[in-house]
């Protein structure tokens, strides 16, 4: 059984997927769908298929005991690269180190498998900040350390991706507008006969960027008018070959957003003992790549001019 938290924090990237007919829209850098910008999250994946880069992803949090294997402390250490390919068309790599320490037990270490992935936007709507698209993971077995528990045989996972922000509601409901939801719906599909599992994860965010820019100058001061806290759910749910019950996260956490990087901050809190039996913590550091190196990045390699739209400035 691969883990599951490896693949929701640190999977992403490039396998094969045909794709087709989009409605045409304008390509931004980093995730804007007009007004609203989209933070790259940690647990669940953005909808944009742009060039980013995830550097590290660090979580910490505790294995449960079962299967005559004690209680194990977890921490990974892992990052991502996206690079848009054709517009509107990204692949991307990932990867995590894992150190595991069973209690009352010697620690073991070893990469994860590789993940591969590709992502297109297939339809956009700016003027009501709203974003679908379509792509597939590819976890690359035997890349990883099976010291770790890292899976021989590869897994395939076609996935769909939504953004929606709230800018488009009526005025009389100022304060909701700053309200954004993102998330992705996947199937596991194992080449070997391990559980086919539906993972599903959702993004529920409140941008006190969004609010201070575009709603109303509240004067909040800074660290916090640059914020948007969030709370992230990500779960896995086998769906044969007794796979057993679900497994997941609640995520609650806050982004803070600059001009070149965006620091984020979560706790991991299980959904129920098969997940963990303690809470955890993620944090993770988002370079806005295609700003600091406008020649290499922001623009896709085949297809399209330099996007120099601008990071989402700190508010006033």
């Amino acid at each position: 059984m691969k883990n599951y938290f490896a693949i929701n924090q640190y999977g992403a990237a490039a396998a094969c997927l045909l794709a087709a007919f989009a409605a045409p829209a304008r390509t931004f850098a980093h995730g804007f769908e007009g007004d609203r910008f989209f933070p790259p999250t940690i647990q669940t994946d953005d909808p944009f298929a742009t060039d980013e880069l995830s550097l590290p992803t660090v979580s910490v949090f505790n294995n449960p005991a079962g299967d005559g294997s004690p209680k194990t402390r977890e921490m990974d250490i892992g990052g991502e690269l996206d690079k848009e390919i054709f517009p509107k068309f990204a692949l991307g790599i990932a990867g995590a180190y894992t150190l595991l320490t069973p209690k009352g037990g010697a620690g073991v270490n070893g990469f994860q498998d590789l993940t591969l992935s590709a992502k297109y936007q297939l339809l956009e709507v700016p003027a009501r900040e709203f974003i679908f698209s379509i792509g597939t993971l590819w976890e690359a077995g035997d890349t990883g350390s099976q010291s770790i528990g890292a899976d021989t045989f590869s897994t395939f996972t076609p996935t769909l991706y939504f953004g929606k922000g709230l800018g488009d509601l009526p005025d009389n409901l100022p304060f909701l507008k700053p309200f954004a939801i993102t998330g992705t719906l996947g199937v596991d599909l194992p080449v070997k006969t391990d559980p086919n599992a539906l993972e599903w994860g959702v993004a529920v965010e409140y941008s006190l960027l969004y609010l201070e820019q575009h709603v109303k100058d509240t004067g909040l001061p800074r660290p916090f008018r640059d914020t948007i806290p969030l709370v992230e759910f990500a779960v896995t749910e086998p769906l044969d070959r007794g796979g057993g019950g679900a497994t997941g996260t609640v995520n609650p956490g806050v982004l803070w957003e600059s001009k070149d990087f965006q620091v984020g901050l979560e706790a991991v809190i299980p959904i129920n003992r098969e997940t963990g039996p303690n809470v955890g913590v993620v944090f993770n550091v988002q370079i806005f790549i295609d700003d600091l190196f406008p020649k290499l990045f922001g623009h896709p390699l085949f297809g399209g001019g330099e996007n120099n739209t601008p990071a989402p400035e700190p508010s006033k």
